[in-house]
């Protein structure tokens, strides 16, 4: 076996490489956790009301036996911030028709997301924030301000692009949805029936029949 001897030289030249890696990926880790909470706490001013308008129609398809009809009460267009989303993996027709929500800002809200420091949350089909004291929410005009500008939304997808699109959405997108604001009802033969109608006032939550959805940056 061969002894070999490894220069000064050469040992402070590792170091110096092993020091610069660790120096890189330390980088690396706190900015990614720097974007990820700019994108949480992102704020965008001049975010318009929802527009909906007074419409009819309907349209119907087959869903886990099923049959499922969208009854279009208004046309619908908001261009918003994305505040939070979560994904529901439910089995029913409630988690096929609507496997994720997106709660969205506008107004005041999305324009202070970033002074306030709203803890936004959602869960069992319902969106929720918080702050650390009320006198914060006295900025943006208090808590009827909040929950006017802000809502949750059930995203159902007109076809098989829209749906993979709403699987990516993220908080911190700005993102505009053109659709229908509808009210659902679900039959099976056997008698099972279900059924879902949206809010029409953002004093509730929506329930979107999604036939666009765009990232506007």
């Amino acid at each position: 076996m061969t002894n070999k001897k490894v220069s000064k030289y050469s040992l402070y030249r590792k170091n110096k490489q092993n020091c610069f890696m660790f120096i890189l990926i330390l980088f690396c880790f706190l900015s990614g956790c720097g974007t990820a909470e700019d994108s949480y706490h992102r704020a965008i001013p001049n975010l318009p009301d929802p527009v909906q308008e007074p419409t009819s129609g309907e349209t119907s398809f087959e869903l886990d036996g099923y049959t499922v009809t969208l009854d279009y009460k208004y046309t619908y267009d908001i261009d918003a911030l994305v505040v939070e989303t979560h994904t529901y993996n439910d089995s029913d027709i409630a988690g096929k028709l609507v496997p994720r929500d997106i709660a969205l800002a506008w107004g005041k809200i999305a324009e202070y997301n970033d002074r306030i420091d709203f803890h936004w949350s959602q869960s069992n089909r319902w969106y929720f924030w918080r702050t650390d004291s009320y006198e914060e929410t006295d900025a943006v005009g208090g808590r009827n301000a909040i929950t006017s500008q802000s809502s949750n939304n059930h995203l159902i997808a007109a076809d098989d692009k829209i749906g993979d699109n709403i699987q990516k959405i993220k908080t911190g997108d700005h993102i505009r949805i053109q659709g229908y604001l509808v009210n659902l009802s679900a039959n099976k033969p056997d008698g099972t029936n279900f059924w879902w109608n949206s809010s029409t006032s953002r004093t509730d939550c929506e329930l979107i029949y999604v036939t666009s959805l765009e990232w506007l940056d």
